[in-house]
């Protein structure tokens, strides 16, 4: 389980909070979404669950952030890596200079000390559904944005932790494995909390949808009782038409507001 007990976060050298009174709680198995305006909190959200902001940030924090009934700020980073995996928006910033055959097992090893056998086994299992046995043992630089991400997929996957945070994962994937990336979380029997921008995506796959706007929680709820055109104006300021698809999931179309 993880919950956020009115957490203010306010990053250091910065006067307004980008966070403000956020409470929530996630349940083990969910996935649950985060979406909103850049800016609006969802990346600090991401941050405070794997505690790179409280172990680190220099910023103040107000309130409580736990995971798995565990304080965030009291536990040490290398005990968080064995329950929160991480996958962030920038590939480039996130590898250690490895192949990609190393950049998938480095958490594994890293985080949990995994055997031989093991880290074997997590390979196996991250290039199955992940498709990343043509990447291995390549220079990780010289790789295309969305296969970067893809093994940076595959090593949040090999490191199998109970948790699965993800900052606009679907950044730099082409449409295919978008929804295959949707497919395996969903899938993955991890508690996932990710942070995203495409609507119709979060309609699709998540359990339940937070809407951020000026680092306050303005919305929650499944996606059929979130995503209405009134909500969506007043989160967005655009007007919006959600429709049933044949799946049963919504698909939301965005307007251009009118210049007068």
């Amino acid at each position: 389980m993880i919950t956020f007990d009115h957490v203010t976060y306010t990053y250091e050298g910065q006067t307004e909070p980008s966070l403000r009174d956020c409470s929530f709680t996630v349940e083990p198995g969910e996935l649950i979404l985060f979406t909103g305006e850049s800016g609006c909190g969802k990346t600090t959200i991401i941050k405070l669950i794997n505690g790179l902001l409280q172990h680190g940030g220099g910023g103040a924090l107000e309130g409580a952030v736990t995971v798995g009934g565990r304080d965030v700020a009291g536990t040490p980073l290398w005990e968080l890596a064995q329950t929160v995996g991480s996958v962030f928006q920038n590939p480039k910033s996130q590898f250690f200079n490895l192949d990609t055959t190393g950049e998938v097992l480095f958490a594994a090893w890293t985080s949990r000390g995994a055997s031989q056998e093991e880290m074997s086994q997590a390979l196996d299992s991250a290039v199955q559904i992940c498709g990343v046995g043509p990447l291995l043992d390549r220079n990780i630089f010289a790789l295309s944005g969305g296969e970067k991400q893809r093994v940076l997929i595959a090593r949040a996957l090999a490191q199998q932790t109970a948790v699965l945070v993800l900052d606009e994962p679907t950044n730099h994937l082409d449409i295919k494995y978008q929804l295959q990336l949707m497919e395996l979380v969903r899938g993955s029997g991890c508690t996932v909390v990710a942070a995203i921008h495409d609507l119709n995506l979060a309609a699709a796959y998540c359990h339940r949808l937070y809407a951020l706007k000026d680092g306050v929680i303005v919305g929650e709820g499944a996606p059929k009782e979130l995503l209405t055109p009134a909500f969506l104006r007043e989160v967005y300021e655009v007007e919006a038409e959600v429709l049933t698809g044949r799946d049963g999931s919504l698909r939301v179309f965005f307007y251009p507001s009118r210049i007068s």
